[in-house]
């Protein structure tokens, strides 16, 4: 065996060995290779145990080659890992709003600081107005993070989710997916918390992701936490970290 190969090989059984339920042909490597890449920031590599990215990236489906969206990357943590999965032919698009990095300008130096480095070569950089996203056509994953609530509040200039949900399916090639990741409100409360608690109910992203014409397809309760009252800020000590999260897969119609 080469000795890059037996690396490989080691590096996937070590980052395996804590999640025995993984631990299977079903895996692919190129997944937990992502999260053990030495170039992550320790920080990051901090919030594994809470954000479960193999779990989680298991539920995207992202393959090598793809070409794939980070809307609203904060600062990078799944550029990052997006970089190394999707691979030397797959292109990553961390597109910021200019709204988002004026109310967190420490993010974009963080994202600049690795974009189209060698060890991620594949990361272009975008920053635009929120009201006149220009995201690249063709792509094969949209992906939001934690963010989407925030589309809806005012430092965002509260912009037309209808515009924005059609920009993304416009942009996707047919049979693309839009993965939509962030922190549960109490059902029925639609949009109404998404300013003063950082929350959304789920049933109100699933209304307006479709309404823009995608398909449903499912969701992963892997980040979920039953013990999440959802009365809380998600910033609030006694949560943070450890919010009751969902994941929702759309994809855009092939026909």
């Amino acid at each position: 065996m080469k000795l890059h190969t037996f690396f490989a090989a080691a590096v996937v059984s070590v980052v395996l060995a804590g999640i025995p339920a993984l631990a299977g042909p079903a895996l692919p490597s190129f997944i937990a290779l992502a999260v053990a890449d030495p170039n992550r920031p320790a920080d990051q590599r901090a919030m594994d145990a809470e954000r479960k990215p193999i779990e989680v990236l298991q539920f995207a489906d992202l393959r090598r080659g793809y070409k794939v969206v980070d809307l609203m990357p904060g600062a990078g943590y799944y550029t990052r890992l997006f970089s190394k999965i999707v691979g030397p032919n797959g292109a990553v698009y961390a597109l910021l709003p200019t709204e988002m990095d004026k109310a967190a300008p420490k993010n974009l130096p963080s994202l600049r600081s690795f974009a189209g480095t060698p060890a991620y070569p594949n990361v272009t950089v975008q920053v635009q107005p929120i009201a006149n996203l220009d995201i690249p056509k063709g792509v094969d994953m949209v992906w939001t993070s934690q963010n989407y609530h925030d589309l809806h509040d005012p430092f965002m200039s509260s912009p037309d989710m209808a515009r924005i949900n059609r920009a993304i399916f416009d942009a996707l090639k047919p049979g693309g997916t839009y993965i939509v990741l962030d922190h549960a409100a109490a059902a029925g409360t639609g949009v109404s918390k998404t300013n003063d608690l950082h929350r959304i109910d789920p049933a109100a992203v699933k209304a307006e992701v479709t309404a823009a014409g995608f398909e449903y397809v499912g969701e992963s309760d892997v980040l979920s936490n039953p013990a999440d009252n959802h009365t809380l800020p998600i910033f609030d000590a006694s949560i943070k970290g450890k919010t009751d999260r969902f994941i929702l897969k759309f994809r855009k119609p092939v026909n």
